[in-house]
């Protein structure tokens, strides 16, 4: 695992999995070439409904297309994913259809904050400074693995799609293209 501070990319990182129950390392190296959508997750906060929703419906429409998230739950905002490892799994997959790597739980903020969240951090500061103010942050990583753009807890993932069409993250025209064909009633 990289230190925050000699890391070049997302992609120098592992991190511990939960998804299979095997605890395994993930190296984040096997996401590249793909867009990533990295948020600090809660399964008992006021955004979590909201949260969770679109980023199934986000990852439902474009993990074909070359898009991952990459969902980190956290307890550091008022004891609010205080579930062990298995059970917020278990939450997200079973209340919201979450299809996406949901990882162990880490610490954003402080001295213990996983490296990965340090990095992301120290790339992309917020607008009051480097911390992680709430749950449900986001950060957008390109296909090579640089931080791009970070987004506030209360912005919704849906509203993050035209920046995943756009030609900097080059996610694929081809849904869009599809949409247009459907309103215009031509297949």
């Amino acid at each position: 695992m990289a230190a925050a501070s000699s890391a070049t990319s997302v992609h120098d990182f592992t991190v511990k999995g939960v998804q299979d129950a095997s605890g395994k390392d993930v190296d984040l190296s096997t996401y590249k070439g793909k867009v990533l959508l990295i948020v600090n997750v809660a399964s008992q906060c006021g955004l979590t409904n909201s949260n969770y929703t679109e980023l199934s419906q986000l990852y439902e429409k474009y993990k074909d297309q070359g898009f991952e998230i990459l969902a980190f739950p956290c307890n550091q905002f008022g004891g609010q994913e205080p579930g062990s490892n298995e059970e917020i799994v278990q939450f997200a997959c079973t209340r919201f259809k979450a299809e996406y790597p949901i990882f162990d739980k880490v610490d954003v903020n402080g001295n213990n904050a996983a490296p990965l969240y340090k990095y992301l951090k120290s790339n992309k500061g917020g607008l009051f400074g480097d911390s992680i103010k709430w749950n449900f942050s986001k950060f957008l990583v390109d296909k090579e693995g640089r931080v791009v753009d970070r987004y506030a807890p209360t912005t919704s993932p849906l509203s993050i799609e035209a920046e995943l069409l756009g030609s900097h993250y080059n996610i694929s025209i081809l849904s869009l293209q599809k949409d247009i064909k459907k309103l215009l009633g031509s297949s």
